[in-house]
């Protein structure tokens, strides 16, 4: 595969007022020869390492962030691939990502903490707490695709998620044709027999929002440029521009994976574990909508007896969603972990 390099590798941008008046900062830090691009937060407390999904950047945080810099001393990551930190095209798997992980604890934090991932980010703080214990205090697995990202259940019984992150790759893989909005050119399935799509009058829409923001801000990632749209579109936008299509690719065509296996990581892993289960669905015709369903959070108390499991009624990126339910499932989690130990060489 040609390689690529991430054209916004290293830059910072002016973080949002809330997070400036909180006391935080954006650094980077070289890793093993990866840059990651992190934002940090006044010291507080217990340090609390906040890992996002794919295609998403530690910016999906920033709703939560002030808030739980009352009560931690708070990082959040690009993970490679993603954002400000770099590209690795054809080097994307659960170890390398999460050997970024693991360094950056050690590296930068310095003592163990606890480590919350969305999504794919889930499955990182369960790497870590598999494979570098003493790094990790306690972990929070926030809707995690723990069981249903494994190779081949992934490819061959839940189908959508699949084709997702197909379209993903389709959409964004033509990195010098590259149309951001593509990626909401997709059916999702809300019924066995009725799927839904974002109307094409209104992504045209973006498709114009977006070329006239690029031409007023060359060089910068993509964005919408207007106040009266959510702001979680124009965010999707800028995410995907800051992503390498290769992360998604590898999960399509079963890079990602290696050796990997979540059934072991959770045997292993014995540090306290908060399991926060979002919504989900399930069609015959398309698998699984949704991250994980309840067999999936039921085998991870099986595995890890030690886990304490929310169900919040919200979508997959709870924090967004459903940020003060997110802030409270944390700070009462973390209220009741053992006294922080010191810290790592």
């Amino acid at each position: 595969m040609t390689g690529h390099r991430n054209p916004y590798e290293g830059q910072r941008e002016p973080l949002p007022p809330a997070l400036v008046e909180a006391g935080f900062r954006q650094e980077s830090a070289e890793l093993g020869g990866v840059l990651v691009n992190y934002v940090r937060g006044p010291e507080s407390g217990a340090p609390l390492v906040l890992i996002p999904g794919q295609m998403s950047l530690w910016s999906s945080y920033r709703r939560v962030m002030p808030e739980l810099a009352r009560r931690f001393t708070v990082y959040a990551v690009d993970v490679r691939g993603h954002g400000n930190s770099s590209w690795t095209p054809g080097d994307y798997s659960w170890d390398s990502a999460g050997g970024d992980i693991a360094r950056f604890l050690r590296q930068v934090v310095g003592r163990p903490a606890i480590v919350s991932g969305n999504s794919s980010g889930g499955v990182l703080a369960l790497w870590c707490a598999a494979r570098v214990p003493e790094l990790v205090s306690a972990i929070v697995l926030e809707d995690p695709p723990i069981f249903s990202a494994e190779w081949p259940r992934f490819r061959d019984r839940d189908r959508w998620v699949y084709e997702s992150l197909a379209h993903t790759v389709r959409a964004l893989g033509d990195l010098d044709h590259q149309r951001v909005t593509d990626i909401y050119r997709q059916e999702i399935p809300v019924a066995e027999d009725r799927t839904i799509r974002m109307p094409e009058r209104f992504v045209g829409l973006l498709d114009r929002l977006v070329a006239r923001h690029r031409r007023r801000n060359p060089g910068r990632p993509a964005g919408l440029g207007v106040r009266w749209l959510p702001g979680s579109l124009n965010e999707l936008i800028r995410a995907a521009s800051m992503f390498d299509p290769d992360f998604a690719r590898a999960f399509v065509d079963g890079r990602f994976y290696g050796d990997f296996s979540h059934a072991a990581a959770l045997r292993a892993t014995t540090v306290p574990v908060l399991l926060l289960h979002a919504n989900w669905s399930r069609f015959d015709r398309h698998g699984l909508v949704g991250a994980m369903d309840d067999d999936d959070a039921r085998r991870v108390r099986e595995l890890a007896p030690q886990t304490v499991y929310r169900r919040i009624d919200a979508r997959h990126v709870i924090h967004d969603d459903k940020p003060r339910a997110f802030v409270t499932a944390v700070t009462e989690f973390a209220a009741a972990l053992p006294a922080p130990e010191r810290s790592v060489g």
